[in-house]
């Protein structure tokens, strides 16, 4: 489960954040997750609730916000949903390579003190 990796180094990087800021306690940590990503919702969950109290984190509270995947098709300038890795554009039904959003793994904010 490379969720847990994954959850380990956004433990990490939000503990530098913390100590850079001058706080020693985070509160809340929120991450981006792409809907394409690979990465499953639950077994970060769980990884975090595994690896927080060997952290700053240890009495914070996890928000994850999905991020829908999106395409966009260049030959009629459309952006729509994209429920797979097959984008086919719902107005001209051409096939589209560009995926603009829902591959994201990110940290996207921290509450700290």
């Amino acid at each position: 489960m490379h969720e847990f990796s994954i959850m380990q180094a956004a433990l990490e990087t939000a503990g530098q954040k913390t100590r850079d800021a001058g706080a020693t306690q985070i509160h809340r940590l929120r991450l981006r997750v792409g809907a394409l990503s690979g990465v499953v919702p639950e077994a970060l969950r769980f990884a975090f609730e595994a690896l927080k109290d060997k952290s700053l984190g240890a009495q914070a509270e996890l928000e994850i916000e999905t991020v829908p995947a999106v395409a966009f098709c260049t030959a009629c300038a459309a952006e729509f949903a994209a429920a797979d890795i097959q984008y086919e554009c719902p107005r001209c039904h051409r096939p589209s390579g560009q995926l603009r959003q829902g591959r994201e793994m990110e940290l996207a904010a921290l509450e700290i003190s």
